[in-house]
């Protein structure tokens, strides 16, 4: 009798955890879900603004394209006027950028810097978290507000960009509210926190989109008045829109074209 009591306590317990381990399953896709817009292409304004420790401040205003369903995505900078006209464009798997004054394109990464700021160029696609990584271990946690299950995450192939990852997503809508990304050694690379999101309407459907952002460089800082300052840029997307470009709009001819005006 005591150990069927017990069979069936064990039973309970295991079952109990395979619920969780799918629920977190269930959030953390929907976290990585929540990051792309497929079966519509998407358009915005974008501020970039990077603080660099005692040389003040870089701008950087673009407009982005993307077509995730496509995995192709059009970034032209349209400012400050001596980096006006350079543009990336992501298609068939490569990212390449255009620099107007030499008229030639150049092979960049997923891993590369976005115009020297603290952002990548991956920070503009759709993110991975539930293809790339396995759940080491979710806990609750709250910040600020926000009722979020703290994710940390282990590489599970080599496409992942990080060894670990540390996410907190906020459990009533699936929003990722920060981001902390480690190195092989546990080295903390770089943090991200979403300040704010816009939901945009796109006929019947609903959009999260980050409206602020900030990205603090943790290998990139610097000594002053004997206190560590990390590198940071804040990202602002406005101007949001769903409605379809044209197919060209995903091509070099396009960079060249635009980069001329």
């Amino acid at each position: 009798m005591k150990k069927n009591i017990f069979a069936c306590f064990v039973l309970m317990i295991s079952c109990a955890f395979a619920f969780s381990q799918t629920g977190d399953e269930k959030l953390l896709k929907l976290a990585e879900d929540r990051t792309a817009f497929y079966g519509t292409d998407f358009k915005g304004t974008y501020s970039i603004v990077q603080k660099i420790p005692g040389e003040g401040e870089r701008r950087t205003d673009a407009v982005m394209y993307r077509r995730d369903s496509e995995k192709k995505w059009t970034i032209l900078v349209t400012g400050p006027a001596h980096e006006k006209g350079k543009g990336y464009l992501q298609f068939d798997g490569k990212i390449w950028f255009y620099d107007p004054v030499d008229k030639r394109f150049t092979f960049s990464s997923a891993k590369d810097k976005f115009q020297n700021s603290n952002v990548t160029n991956s920070d503009f696609a759709p993110q991975k978290y539930y293809s790339d990584y396995n759940i080491a271990s979710a806990s609750d946690a709250l910040l600020g507000s926000y009722k979020c299950r703290m994710f940390v995450l282990k590489a599970k192939n080599s496409s992942a960009e990080y060894p670990e990852v540390h996410i907190w997503v906020s459990v009533d809508d699936g929003l990722v509210r920060k981001k902390v990304e480690y190195s092989l050694s546990g080295q903390v690379l770089r943090t991200t926190g979403v300040q704010s999101f816009q939901i945009v309407k796109n006929g019947s459907a609903e959009y999260a989109v980050p409206a602020k952002m900030v990205v603090v460089d943790g290998l990139k800082g610097k000594k002053i008045s004997g206190k560590i300052q990390y590198e940071r840029t804040q990202v602002t997307i406005s101007n949001v829109s769903f409605s379809k470009a044209a197919d060209s709009v995903y091509s070099k001819p396009y960079l060249e074209m635009m980069s001329a005006k």
